[in-house]
């Protein structure tokens, strides 16, 4: 039994949700966002609650685990869609190095990192992109395109070993390796 998939989820106030044949959506004050559902899983909505289940179906014996694991994974998907409506959903880059620099230019984000050209990403529908100093601040309802597209932005540029340059999530630890030591010879 799935343990993510038995828990219930609070509708708060502000946010409106419905189910439109396979597909659930979410509408809050922060924005709407929509979900598609695998026909494996059920969702009640009563009073204020969502419960998700397993509709009971005749299946293969393969079926019943991979049932189990979208039952958990639906539960998170729609816990985090209510969470997005309401409150919305922020992730922060800090980036470390001697000139380097982003700057977000309408729907692009422009990265100056070390190398001969500037890298320039394009936003996604739905991301708000804000630069300050050295950390880049993305934010929105969609808790998934927020963490793909920062991790996109942290492999332009990883976080080296050896001087610790590069982007990272703020408050991200690098692990700090030794370099080579310098031997001179007396002669």
């Amino acid at each position: 039994m799935s343990r993510v998939g038995k828990k219930i989820i609070l509708i708060p106030d502000g946010v409106e949700v419905k189910i439109e044949g396979d597909t659930v959506k979410v509408k809050g004050p922060k924005g709407e966002i929509s979900q598609k559902i695998r026909p494996e899983i059920k969702i009640l909505i009563e009073d204020k609650k969502i419960q998700v289940m397993i509709q009971k179906q005749k299946v293969s014996l393969r079926m019943p685990k991979l049932t189990k694991s979208l039952w958990g994974l639906t539960r998170a998907l729609i816990y985090n869609m209510v969470e997005g409506a309401k409150n919305g959903f922020e992730k922060k880059l800090e980036i470390q190095g001697v000139g380097y620099k982003a700057q977000a230019e309408g729907e692009n984000l422009t990265l100056n990192v070390g190398f001969s050209h500037s890298v320039v990403l394009k936003v996604p529908e739905g991301i708000k992109v804000a630069v300050e100093k050295n950390i880049i601040t993305i934010s929105g309802i969609n808790k998934t395109a927020i963490g793909q597209f920062a991790a996109i932005i942290r492999k332009v540029k990883p976080p080296e070993p050896y001087k610790g340059k590069g982007i990272r999530y703020l408050g991200e630890k690098v692990r700090r390796k030794v370099g080579k030591k310098v031997v001179t010879t007396a002669g």
